[in-house]
């Protein structure tokens, strides 16, 4: 794959020497194309020599190339990371004072963003109304994090870490012109992932094997689709999703509060998280310590049930509830039958145990619906399951 890499004049230019060296390491010809700016950052030699390939900012330079078409026209993703507010408006204009903005204008594959400045230019109206413009014309924009900044500052307006940015860029390629259309845009996505904890003492607790890459996965694919999404965490240790608002929660009580406090402006709500069906009916205040005695038995309580109280709660016209079910066993005759008694609208049912679904990088599944489908999702990366999931959730709510 050919990728060009626009580094804009950000001191987190350092951040994209990672990143190039991630997807030079896949497999794919990067060529790094830095503003006179960025290079008060990161100097030309170190992005030839990651690279392996020439680096100018000027369209004047290998003249005889066309550098400024050929780059654009040959390339399968262009992303800029970071982009600068300043990057931005000069994206939207239209200008072409530079090699990058120039390849900008002639790229006719996916274009990709990745905003990186201070709180205070990422919140102001022209940035915003910039960024609007971009994803109207497809382009595939992604909200910064939330951090720590230059200095002491400290807000929205961090790169994403690169890692992430990869596994963006990965999907991206994988869905070709396809990321051009973002088929999920002005639709809010409410996702839940990981797995519940309940507290038997303050160093036990009962909870699953779920890492959350699923559930993840659903947040980053449906945010690099244009979706605004809201991400409920409930105890995983992978780093945020680019463009995805988390929210951190540990029990599973937890978990319900938050999924029906931010289900209201949800097109589609997807349970994904791993949800603790029992939690001990106290806590003990101090460590259980063992004795020669037998130990007591735990007694349990029921936890709520969070997609039935969703689908209870369901708070606007034609919102998909779509709920997830780990099984063992006969796998489609429980998860019919979870399908019925949650009510929701589509079920994900998997198998799981033996090293299946929990922890692993790929997954296969089958998508019920409520109107009897049936759409069986064959083993693949969690991204590309993510992707078939909400090829079905779009196709219901268009």
């Amino acid at each position: 794959m050919r990728v060009v890499l626009g580094v804009a004049g950000g001191i987190a230019a350092y951040k994209a020497c990672e990143l190039l060296r991630l997807l030079t390491e896949s497999g794919s010809q990067v060529r790094v194309v830095p503003t006179a700016a960025a290079l008060n950052f990161v100097g030309a030699a170190t992005w030839a020599a990651l690279s392996g390939q020439p680096v100018s900012t000027s369209p004047w330079d290998d003249v005889h190339e066309v550098p400024h078409v050929r780059l654009g026209q040959e390339a399968d993703l262009v992303i800029v990371a970071p982009a600068t507010a300043d990057l931005l408006a000069r994206a939207v204009s239209g200008r072409s004072d530079d090699l990058l903005t120039a390849v900008l204008l002639t790229a006719r594959c996916p274009v990709m963003f990745a905003p990186a400045m201070h709180t205070e230019m990422w919140e102001h109206a022209a940035t915003r109304a910039n960024v609007a413009t971009l994803r109207s014309r497809g382009c595939i924009v992604l909200d910064p994090a939330s951090g720590r900044l230059t200095g002491q500052d400290s807000g929205p307006g961090r790169l994403p870490e690169p890692a992430e940015l990869f596994s963006v860029a990965q999907r991206v390629l994988a869905r070709g012109t396809a990321a051009m259309v973002q088929d999920l845009a002005g639709r809010t996505m409410l996702i839940s992932a990981g797995g519940t904890r309940e507290e038997l003492d303050p160093v036990r607790y009962l909870g699953n094997w779920s890492s959350g890459k699923q559930g993840y996965a659903l947040a980053r694919t449906a945010a690099i689709r244009g979706a605004t999404v809201t991400l409920v965490a409930a105890n995983s240790e992978l780093p945020d999703p680019p463009g995805v608002r988390v929210v951190r929660v540990t029990s599973a009580s937890q978990l319900h509060d938050a999924m029906l406090a931010e289900s209201g402006s949800a097109d589609a709500i997807v349970m994904a998280a791993a949800v603790a069906d029992f939690r001990p009916a106290a806590r003990s205040k101090a460590k259980i310590k063992k004795t020669d005695a037998a130990p007591a038995p735990i007694e349990l309580a029921e936890n709520p049930d969070i997609v039935r109280d969703l689908v209870a709660a369901r708070r606007r016209p034609g919102q998909l509830i779509v709920a997830f079910a780990a099984e063992t066993g006969d796998v489609l005759a429980n998860g019919r039958a979870k399908l019925a008694r949650k009510g929701c609208d589509l079920l994900v049912v998997n198998q799981v145990g033996n090293g299946l679904a929990f922890g692993t990088a790929d997954n296969e599944a089958t998508v019920l619906g409520a109107d009897g489908s049936e759409v069986k999702l064959p083993r693949a990366a969690k991204d590309e399951i993510a992707d078939a999931i909400w090829d079905e959730i779009g196709s219901r709510l268009s």
